[in-house]
């Protein structure tokens, strides 16, 4: 049945204010067709033939949304799709008109069903992850019970099954009894030895549906039977024996009744989908929808596209300026073989809205017009652009183009009363809030008529303050945008050492006069060259090289620039390296250190039992006790300066030139992989916070993210942030020896580093003494957003010279 499809933003694609003609002359419709080759049925590929691009920014930018969210769909599941959906719209009109469906038809209907119902329960569950995706969805609607009737009905291979009614069951168990009676009576009588002898072959066969014998032609009538078929030869007749001709009968009639029963059963069925016709005809728009969203995703990849920006119009309160957007970074044709196309920059001013672009021919102006009009069609379609992400776009109300077809894609000819007519058209057309794209404007005529002509139409469209696109040969037209406020020149390049161009569009440039440059190099004659010089105006020559000079200039630049950049690149690699080799350094110095303090422990453990059993000895020998304690208190100091944990040293790779971080910049963690805002500094250390988290650091831990200060950020809560898998601190610190600000300093460092490993509990060694750095450690430890509690030591941990810190599990 006919329907009206809608966007994820409800708006009716099917209705469109843009010219038909226009999108044609755009090939629009061929990036259409190529938008339907990735559909998977019918139905979504005849929306993708007649999308329409969209006049409405809100519509426009949820249809590019719904097309990001498919993207981001297929990149985690690449076998999302519509599953075994098909076309079923002549079967719902059918059923509708009281038409009985085949078993065939009514699979096509219960597979469509199951799709609905798959994407049905696949976007509720991720309504929050592809909001759009999951509005197409709801409006699919699946009819209470059907999907079950028809399983239990029809099987997989197309079969009617014995489920199908209770009345069907029964028959057929009938028809199998009936069936192995007749083929026993059958088989009886082929072993009946006065039947025997007539026999041509001993087999059964059929003949209309019925049992019989083959018998030998010059036994007709010697066996009583009814005679069906003759051999082709005469010498076999197929005859029935009057025997089982009852038996035959019964099985037939109830195959008969079977096959009614069969058709009562899909009339039923076929009831029930007429009965929901209406409803599964928008489920299928549904599904169909949303398959063209898949479409346009995988179109996008094939493309290697980007979402846009869509931006409305903004015009000046104190410029005549429309308010035209319009950039586009590496922008591409999607016609084109992307192997070979040359991407152009087109990059308005915020002051311009009228582009003139000035080139030799067959140096890419057609194919620049073309790719720009196309981009806005696509975006305002839906469909992600092939160009680089950060492209941005004004929302056009139409999009008016006349493009000589001498430059066309299609190689066809077109002429001057033809190009004056469509520009008829465009001109009544044409208002600030529409794109208008010329090609060659002007062409076709007396070039002195054609250049007054292209410039009085343009004129006139930039009066009105219309975003125009034009190519011409025409000098004149060059004057005049370099005149004019709100216009602009542009030229495609040509390299003159190759002959050949070079399709690169340079925005602020008009192009370069290459005849006499190029006949020089093709060989003609220097006389000749001398005298056509001398019949150019002198200005005219002087402006053709400044020009010249300007482009040598400028690609001078553009060369001392990519050099620069490539040194930069190569200068953060080899930073990057040697950074890289510093930290290996590093790790092998500590793991030698550690190593060698590890056997220093167990040394020392050993000096002290053995300094306790000679402090035993020389008790109970009653011998003074004072080499021991000496000894002991040797033995105390050293354990002491074993225990303090290695600190990991400082290690800085040559930077290249960068400025020094402040207060308020936003920089990269490297150890745990996280931004965050520096909060203090001093020296050789940062406090930075990461969301409520607070985190002190050193210098040569951050990097750089921006140089602009970063602006204050809300709090984020921590149950939100997702924490980093940092490396753990261990689950002991030791504080002996330390100051008491020594102590409390390692201390908070250490709790960041546990919490952010995930670390349930860590033990703290302060040891015993005076009790002082004990009390302070506790303190710290009661008011510490990282602790849930703390408690002493038990009598296997150390007792009071331990605390033990649970931390929060956010």
């Amino acid at each position: 049945m006919p329907y009206r499809a809608r966007s994820a933003a409800g708006v009716d694609y099917n209705s469109c204010a843009m010219d038909a003609k226009m999108l044609h002359i755009l090939e629009f419709d061929k990036v259409r067709e190529q938008l339907a080759g990735f559909c998977a049925f019918s139905v979504s590929k005849d929306r993708a033939r007649t999308l329409h691009p969209l006049t409405k920014l809100e519509p426009a930018r949820a249809a590019l949304a719904a097309t990001a969210e498919a993207r981001a769909l297929l990149e985690l599941d690449p076998q999302a799709g519509i599953g075994g959906a098909r076309d079923i719209s002549p079967l719902l009109e059918g059923a509708r008109r009281g038409q009985t469906l085949t078993a065939g038809e009514l699979l096509d209907v219960k597979s469509t069903l199951h799709s609905a119902r798959g994407l049905l329960h696949l976007f509720k569950r991720k309504e929050s992850e592809y909001p759009a995706l999951c509005e197409l969805a709801l409006a699919v609607y699946e009819p209470p019970g059907l999907l079950e009737a028809i399983g239990r009905a029809i099987s997989d291979r197309g079969d009617v099954l014995d489920s199908a009614s209770e009345k069907l069951g029964q028959l057929r168990a009938q028809v199998r009894i009936t069936h192995d009676r007749l083929l026993a009576r059958m088989q009886a009588l082929l072993a009946n030895e006065r039947i025997a002898p007539h026999l041509q072959e001993a087999y059964i066969t059929q003949r209309d549906g019925r049992y019989v014998l083959p018998l030998k032609a010059e036994s007709k009538g010697k066996v009583k039977s009814v005679v069906h078929d003759v051999s082709a030869s005469g010498a076999t007749i197929f005859a029935e024996p009057l025997q089982v001709v009852d038996l035959n009968n019964e099985w037939r009639e109830l195959q008969l009744a079977e096959r009614a029963e069969e058709l009562r059963v899909l009339a039923a069925l076929s009831h029930q989908v007429g009965e929901q016709a209406e409803a599964l005809a928008a489920t299928l728009t549904a599904i169909a929808e949303i398959d063209l969203q898949f479409a346009k995703a995988k179109y996008a990849e094939a493309l290697n596209a980007s979402q846009p920006t869509l931006e409305p119009m903004r015009p000046a309160k104190d410029a005549p300026h429309p308010g035209l957007r319009l950039q586009l970074r590496q922008a591409r044709h999607p016609l084109l073989n992307p192997e070979t196309v040359v991407p152009v920059d087109v990059d308005l001013h915020e002051s311009t809205y009228c582009l003139i672009i000035t080139g030799p021919n067959t140096g890419g102006k057609t194919v620049t017009l073309k790719t720009v009009g196309l981009l806005a069609l696509m975006a305002q379609s839906g469909l992600h652009i092939p160009a680089e992400p950060g492209s941005v776009i004004s929302l056009f109300k139409d999009v008016l183009a006349d493009i000589g077809d001498e430059q066309s894609i299609e190689q066809s000819l077109s002429t001057f009363s033809g190009h004056i007519t469509n520009i008829i058209k465009i001109l009544k057309r044409a208002s600030r809030e529409t794109l208008v794209i010329i090609d060659e404007l002007g062409a076709g005529t007396d070039p002195q008529e054609g250049a007054a002509l292209a410039r009085a139409i343009l004129a006139h469209l930039v009066e009105q303050r219309v975003p125009t696109f034009v190519a011409t040969h025409y000098p004149e037209l060059k004057a005049y945008a370099h005149a004019t406020p709100g216009v602009v020149n542009a030229s495609v390049e040509f390299d003159l050492h190759t002959l050949r161009p070079t399709y690169r569009l340079t925005i602020g440039l008009p192009g370069r006069s290459n005849a006499l440059a190029i006949a020089t190099r093709l060989g003609l004659p220097e006389d000749i060259i001398a005298a056509a010089r001398q019949t150019i105006d002198p200005a005219e020559l002087r402006a053709d090289d400044l020009l010249d000079e300007i482009h040598r200039q400028r690609e001078l630049a553009d060369t001392h620039r990519k050099a620069a950049e490539q040194a930069r690149r190569e200068a953060e690699e080899l930073q990057a390296e040697l950074a890289e080799q510093l930290e290996a350094i590093e790790d092998e110095r500590l793991a030698v250190l550690e190593a060698a303090r590890q056997q220093a422990l167990t040394e020392t453990e050993t000096l002290q039992k053995d300094i306790s059993d000679a402090r035993r000895a020389l008790a109970r020998a009653r011998q003074p006790l004072a080499a021991v304690e000496e000894a002991a208190a040797a033995a105390e100091e050293l354990q002491t300066r074993v225990e303090t944990p290695l600190v990991r040293q400082r290690v800085a790779a040559p930077s290249v030139a960068r400025r020094a971080i402040r207060l308020g910049d936003r920089v990269t963690l490297r150890s745990l992989g996280r931004d965050g805002v520096v909060n203090a500094l001093s020296e050789d250390e940062a406090e930075i916070m990461i969301g409520n988290l607070r985190i002190r650091v050193e210098l040569y831990d951050l990097d750089l993210v921006d140089s602009q200060p970063a602006k204050k950020e809300s709090a984020v809560p921590l149950d939100i942030i997702a924490r980093p898998n940092a490396p753990s601190p261990g689950v002991e610190l030791s504080l002996r020896g330390q100051t008491v600000d020594e102590a409390l300093e390692a201390l908070d460092r250490y709790l960041d580093s546990a919490y952010l490993a995930g670390l349930p509990y860590v033990r703290i060694v302060h040891g015993k003494g005076t009790g002082k750095l004990r009390e302070a450690v506790r303190r710290e430890l009661k008011g510490h957003p990282h602790v849930e509690r703390a408690e002493g030591g038990g009598p296997t941990e150390g007792g009071d010279g331990v605390t033990v810190a649970h931390l929060r599990r956010d």
